[in-house]
């Protein structure tokens, strides 16, 4: 049995603007087991980023608790989270391989360890034979796939997603996800997924976490028990669409 990686009770927190006090995080409680992938869907501006820099130790909250890692799985803040943003944020003067490499390097690991790690990954998502191209050589659904492998090198037992695949077109990102199922797959990885995709949400996720517009609450929290090697045919099935029925719902937009 899988063992609670994050835990978040009643958490809580606000930003000083202009002299007031502005709530970004309400009320959200949640648990993720360990290998878990959970997406995070809600309206824009509603704390969902928020909820992530709390994990990734950028931010603390007011109030609640936040309990991250268990009596197996230690966890060490920054050393432990990997991140992916909406744009893949790869330095123009690096390699593919180099950039991959950065926060292995950061941590202090061994060069030729680093190397190794990031040709594995690079691998894993797709690019092997792009390692020594540049930034601006690869699409953007590429560099995205890069971000991941970066975010993956220093071997993180978390992994926050922002809203990764945001910038990209309808039919990209759609690859993109069946890639992130079977990244997921193979790296056992526990995923927070950030996305204001309804569809998104539910073809991605093992859990799916709801948040109300801001200040965020969390809405619901409930499991999507869809085959975990789903093509993108699961998209036209009963089952899928009363997952993404419920989420309307939940948001008012039914």
């Amino acid at each position: 049995m899988t063992e609670p990686l994050i835990q978040l009770d009643k958490v809580r927190k606000t930003y000083r603007s202009d002299g007031q006090d502005f709530i970004a995080v309400s009320d959200v409680s949640m648990t993720v087991n360990e290998g878990d992938l959970v997406s995070l869907v809600g309206p824009s501006g509603c704390g969902k980023t928020t909820v992530l820099k709390i994990l990734a130790g950028l931010h603390e909250a007011d109030g609640g608790t936040v309990r991250i890692g268990n009596a197996t799985s230690g966890f060490v803040p920054g050393r432990d989270v990997g991140m992916v943003f909406q744009q893949a944020l790869l330095l123009k003067w690096r390699t593919i391989l180099e950039n991959v490499t950065l926060p292995a390097e950061i941590l202090g690991l061994p060069r030729r360890e680093a190397q190794e790690r990031a040709r594995h990954l690079l691998a894993m998502v797709g690019l092997r034979g792009f390692e020594a191209k540049y930034p601006y050589q690869l699409s953007g659904g590429m560099q995205q796939r890069a971000a991941i492998a970066r975010a993956l090198v220093h071997d993180p037992k978390l992994i926050l997603m922002d809203e990764p695949f945001g910038a990209l077109d309808a039919l990209t990102r759609e690859r993109m996800n069946l890639e992130m199922l079977r990244i997921w797959r193979e790296s056992g990885k526990t995923i927070l997924f950030v996305t204001h995709s309804i569809q998104e949400a539910v073809f991605l996720g093992a859990r799916c976490a709801v948040l109300t517009a801001g200040p965020a609450r969390m809405a619901d929290y409930f499991d999507i028990t869809l085959p975990p090697e789903r093509g993108l045919e699961i998209k036209t099935s009963e089952a899928f669409g009363s997952y993404v029925k419920r989420i309307y719902g939940l948001l008012g937009m039914s």
